[in-house]
């Protein structure tokens, strides 16, 4: 036998065969459900600024629908920029932004972006906050946020929840945060603005 077909027999074996796939990477230290996402960006427009390396833009979405596939809803009216991204802490109490911005004027209304009910709804250190609990420990809070909702109370998706408030840690936007089983992730994971993972041909 030739010793060129000898040595492509020979690396065809130790590769494990032509459908063998390429091990995925590990993933960064700290990164869970959403850890990672592109810069600022307008749902139904172009991306702000230009991604991160680590991932594409996301996907555009419809402005004249606050709806998204996941079947939540955006919690505030369109034009919808989401002004700063969900940056995930290494440990649980680490620096880092556990939710996301969204432009909002003082006085908009906010809606829920999925039924359930509201667990709390008073003041944290100054802000009106209004959480709501969805189900499979799925819980979303938004600040500054103040309305006439009380624990207990259920709410439908698209239902108002409040009006922005004045007193926020950043001026004329709504901090919405996600938790997972009491574990913060990103908003996006559930409003449809992280990339997919795609499964690509072996070549």
């Amino acid at each position: 036998m030739p010793l060129p077909v000898v040595l492509a027999l020979a690396l065809l074996l130790v590769g494990g065969g032509a459908a063998a796939a390429v091990p995925p990477a590990a993933p960064a230290r700290g990164a869970g459900i959403g850890s990672v996402e592109s810069e600022p960006f307008v749902a139904g427009g172009a991306a702000v600024g230009s991604p991160r390396s680590a991932v594409s833009a996301p996907p555009a979405h419809s402005s004249s629908s606050a709806s998204t596939a996941s079947g939540w809803a955006w919690p505030v009216s369109p034009p919808i920029r989401v002004r700063a991204p969900y940056r995930a802490p290494e440990h649980p109490y680490g620096p880092g932004h556990r939710g996301i911005d969204l432009d909002a004027a003082f006085g908009s209304e906010v809606r829920a972006p999925a039924s359930g009910v509201v667990s709390f709804a008073g003041m944290v250190a100054g802000r009106p906050v209004v959480s709501i609990t969805h189900g499979d420990g799925i819980v979303s809070s938004f600040e500054p946020v103040a309305g006439t909702l009380a624990a207990g109370d259920e709410v439908a998706a698209g239902a108002v929840i409040g009006t922005v408030g004045t007193v926020g840690h950043c001026e004329d936007c709504v901090h919405l945060g996600v938790r997972v089983d009491g574990v913060y992730v990103s908003p996006l994971v559930f409003l449809g603005g992280l990339p997919r993972a795609v499964l690509l041909p072996l070549e």
